[in-house]
């Protein structure tokens, strides 16, 4: 990822050749020792904090630095699959291609990537990066900072592949966030995006409810809740049923299952989607061959599930290709 001295990493040429000011769109320089970015134009600074630029504080995102730093949920082939499901890439494809993952956690997508020979760029709001950052400290080809996604400090249309996976949705506004990403894809390029489903009513009535309270509880006191619904999600038959009234994980393994119920009901926001509404937000920003994604998981059952929006915590799922010329109105 970096040169070292002994003291601070140094960033690659890679990075600083796309790094711009996210309010002013200038050129970023760094000085001598690699500890700020400076804007030559406007004399704006952003600190570099061991070899991450940081654009940005936590802020109404903190439980996921803290999530994302304290469990270890990235297991290989299973994160291998669900990037390929719900970013609709084979990773035959990734190799040589200019990639960002936008909101990209503790670095698990970021690592799948690069590994199929992508060159990466990771942005979260969050300390998350560092965690990423060690996830990939033997890939020289991630490149990590940390930084609003309304606001990404790139060069626009330098990207051949975008994808986020369960990320938007937390902000205030996944639409200005959905558009904002989606001007780092060059034409021709293709963009990603997993979303959290609209459920039914009395679904999103129950989740709604619960998480009035679950957002006002100190990760402190969340935890234990959290724990006690990965404790449910490991039992059979209740981790299939109750978990469609309630939302748990019922991921096979015990820090996945904590780790996700406390991406439920810790964030302060949290908005659902229909495929419609996604789809629409593609088209209106320049993009065409859409493709709605399928779910990862098979059968009969799940389906029929999935299909009348029963699946708490399910997605939609869309990709679609920039308009690779200015198209006439």
């Amino acid at each position: 990822m970096t040169e070292e001295t002994s003291s601070q990493p140094f960033l690659s040429q890679e990075l600083l050749d796309l790094l711009r000011d996210p309010e002013e769109g200038h050129p970023l320089a760094p000085d001598d020792s690699h500890t700020k970015l400076t804007s030559p134009t406007t004399g704006k600074t952003y600190p570099i904090i061991n070899g991450i630029p940081r654009f940005v504080d936590q802020e109404h995102l903190s439980s996921f630095g803290l999530q994302w730093n304290k469990y270890e949920v990235a297991h290989d082939d299973e994160d291998r699959a669900t990037f390929s499901a719900k970013t609709g890439m084979e990773l035959s494809e990734l190799k040589g291609l200019k990639i960002l993952d936008a909101g990209c956690g503790g670095g698990r997508y970021c690592k799948v990537a690069a590994e199929a020979g992508g060159i990466v760029f990771g942005a979260d709001h969050t300390t998350a990066v560092e965690k990423a950052q060690k996830l990939c400290a033997h890939l020289d080809q991630v490149h990590l900072v940390q930084a609003d996604l309304k606001h990404l400090p790139f060069e626009p249309e330098s990207f051949d592949f975008v994808f986020s996976i369960g990320v938007m949705h937390h902000d205030k506004d996944t639409r200005a966030v959905f558009d904002a990403v989606a001007r780092m894809v060059k034409p021709g390029g293709r963009y990603s995006v997993w979303l959290y489903r609209k459920n039914q009513w009395w679904q999103e009535w129950i989740n709604t409810g619960l998480r009035k309270i679950t957002t006002r509880m100190s990760p402190e006191k969340l935890e234990p809740w959290c724990r006690l619904g990965a404790w449910l999600g490991g039992i059979p038959v209740i981790n299939k049923t109750l978990n469609k009234v309630i939302n748990f994980s019922n991921h096979p393994n015990w820090e996945n299952r904590v780790c996700d119920t406390f991406d439920w009901f810790a964030p302060a926001y949290q908005y659902h989607h229909t495929v419609g509404e996604l789809c629409s937000w593609f088209e209106q920003a320049g993009f065409e061959n859409l493709k709605v994604l399928p779910p990862e998981k098979t059968g009969g059952v799940y389906r029929w599930c999935y299909d009348h929006n029963l699946l708490i915590g399910s997605g939609v799922n869309v990709q679609g290709t920039k308009f690779s010329t200015v198209q006439s109105s």
